[in-house]
């Protein structure tokens, strides 16, 4: 089987493409910014990684979120619920965690079926 990786870096790939599943690499927002702007570049960013591997955010299957502060969890799920339209959730967790700096306040990591 083969693997491929998109935007492949001395690091991490963004995407790494396996036996019909999508792997994205942790995907945050702009530094700085509050939760709700952060969680929506995150999934903007998310869709474009998913929509270049050959698939969408209807095939997801799991998701981890990593938040600095609990405390945006309502402001990130708010953003989060609007995305997926009320269909095809994955399964998920959330949880709070330091980011590689202070001016990040959300990760997300997902991965997706490919059709």
């Amino acid at each position: 089987m083969t693997i491929e990786r998109l935007h492949s870096g001395p690091r991490m790939s963004q995407a790494v493409i396996h036996n019909g599943i999508v792997h994205l690499a942790g995907q945050i927002g702009a530094p700085g910014e509050d939760a709700t702007a952060q969680t929506r570049a995150v999934l903007a960013s998310i869709d474009t990684l998913l929509a270049e591997a050959g698939t969408s955010r209807d095939r997801l299957l799991t998701a981890t979120i990593w938040l600095a502060d609990m405390g945006d969890f309502a402001a990130m799920n708010a953003v989060w619920e609007e995305w997926l339209g009320g269909a095809n959730a994955p399964t998920r967790a959330t949880g709070e965690l330091r980011l590689a700096t202070d001016a990040y306040k959300v990760e997300i990591i997902v991965t997706a079926a490919l059709p």
